[in-house]
């Protein structure tokens, strides 16, 4: 009978991923006999030192380890190929049996992206689905602020150890993830720090454990499409909002949709998708009332006829003082001025290579 410590130990040997582990369990039945197979062998396991330090992790309230073999190990997340041996959560595990939506994207999102990331999160989270992403810059971040401004549940899936945070400027976040009754998980052994290529990996357990992915903005080579490409694999729902064609964040939405994606407008076009999901063996189905999210006009244009002229000029794309001047006749010097006080009200944000956008400003 294999304890949890065998589990742990199996892990940690070197060269042992999620397809070993599982090759192990086929094998020798469990990880007890693996372990007992390798001494067999002359290799004697590595790493016994750490399980004493991890099992005490596991001891401490909130935080949990759930093994192959545990009946509260995630349903949706045993179909997918070479599922994690181990999870490690921070938080709430029983969220990871619930219905999920995976939202992710850009790290370096447009206003309008971070804006959309955001608010159809929070619409799901009120919904009731727990809103999954990676705990990333950009999109990720907001989608995870969204859901904790509606008060709903949000997973974040890790790219290191539970006991570590990346990105570090996320540390707070992650705190209030998890006292907001949400969860941290990662399939890596306590103490692994973020390698480049923990990603794609993490990437399979956002989209295996979610009924969809929704791609909010993304660059052809975002690993916001590896997240879509394994939800396609996977048999997941995959959604795309679109944008502007001179947005580079909205082309890997582009593609996706070309490839067969749904294309999202507002948060109703994705649960008339999932619905038929959502009724199948979901104990609680979301029950509150399908709005719109989308963008509202303008509640209050500015008075000024030269603040609107410069507003018009601006469109929702990035766009630079020189473009905005030879499509007002303004002098370079009002415009300019017109930008700053634009942006200090909330209808404008700048960008990276003194460009600005127009950006919507929502009826409160």
């Amino acid at each position: 009978m294999s304890t949890l410590a065998d589990w742990i130990l199996l892990q940690r040997q070197p060269g042992v991923g999620a397809a070993t582990f599982h090759r192990h369990l086929d094998e020798h039945g469990g990880p007890a006999e693996a372990l007992a197979a390798l001494r067999r062998a002359g290799r004697a396991p590595v790493g016994e030192a750490d399980i004493a330090a991890d099992l005490a992790w596991a001891e401490r309230p909130g935080q949990h380890v759930i093994t192959w073999d545990d009946r509260c190990y995630p349903a949706r997340l045993r179909e997918i190929p070479n599922p994690p041996p181990l999870l490690y959560v921070r938080g709430d595990p029983d969220l990871l049996a619930l219905p999920q939506l995976a939202v992710v994207g850009s790290r370096s999102p447009s206003p309008d992206g971070r804006a959309n990331a955001r608010e159809f999160a929070a619409h799901f989270a009120r919904c009731g689905l727990v809103v999954t992403s990676g705990l990333a810059l950009g999109v990720d971040g907001a989608a995870h602020e969204g859901a904790l401004h509606a008060q709903g549940a949000t997973v974040a899936v890790l790219g290191c150890g539970v006991d570590r945070v990346y990105p570090a400027r996320h540390l707070d976040l992650a705190r209030r993830i998890v006292e907001g009754g949400g969860a941290l998980v990662s399939e890596l052994p306590l103490g692994t720090r973020p390698r480049r290529e923990f990603f794609p990996a993490r990437n399979r357990i956002i989209s295996g454990l979610s009924l969809g992915v929704l791609v909010v903005e993304a660059a052809v080579h975002s690993g916001s499409l590896i997240t879509a490409r394994l939800a396609g694999e996977q048999g997941r729902e995959v959604f795309a909002i679109p944008g502007s064609i001179h947005n580079p964040m909205a082309r890997g939405c582009h593609r996706l949709i070309r490839e067969g994606a749904k294309l999202v407008e507002t948060a109703a076009d994705v649960l008339e998708e999932l619905g038929p999901l959502l009724g199948l063996g979901v104990s609680s189905p979301p029950t509150a009332p399908l709005e719109a999210v989308e963008p509202a006009d303008d509640p209050a244009l500015p008075d000024d006829p030269d603040h609107r002229a410069v507003l018009d000029a601006l469109g929702y794309e990035p766009c630079s003082v020189d473009q905005v001047v030879a499509r007002t006749g303004l002098k370079v010097e009002a415009v300019a001025s017109i930008l700053l006080v634009l942006e200090l009200q909330g209808f404008v944000a700048s960008a990276s290579g003194g460009l600005y956008s127009r950006i919507h400003r929502r009826s409160r």
